[in-house]
């Protein structure tokens, strides 16, 4: 078993779902993005860029996706915490997964990456 997918299956339900619907989705957005492990987590390229990045949050325990260039897209349910270039956006595992603002957060980073 490689280590993204041993990343997606130790996570407990409703997590590991979320998690799974996430990667799937993101791969699904446009045939130039790629999945890699790298940092000890699934990292999602845009050709040969960093895009995106799926974890768990330490202290709420909500998945979440992580944007690369986080600190240029704009969009109000980004949080930027402490970190100086990268957001995030928190999903909540026991809702239906917005994939309205997934899609505009995605479009919005493909589009920064490819200039």
């Amino acid at each position: 078993m490689s280590p993204v997918d041993h990343y997606f299956l130790k996570h407990a339900e409703p997590i590991r779902s979320c998690l799974q619907f996430l990667r799937e989705h993101i791969l699904k957005q446009n045939k130039s993005i790629r999945e890699v492990w790298q940092y000890g987590m699934p990292f999602y390229y845009y050709g040969d860029k960093r895009l995106c990045y799926l974890w768990v949050h330490r202290k709420t325990g909500q998945p979440y996706l992580g944007i690369v260039e986080g600190s240029r897209v704009h969009h109000p349910d980004l949080i930027q915490e402490k970190r100086a270039r990268m957001k995030i956006l928190l999903i909540d595992p026991l809702k239906d997964i917005p994939l309205r603002k997934v899609n505009d957060i995605l479009n919005q980073a493909i589009a920064l990456t490819r200039q």
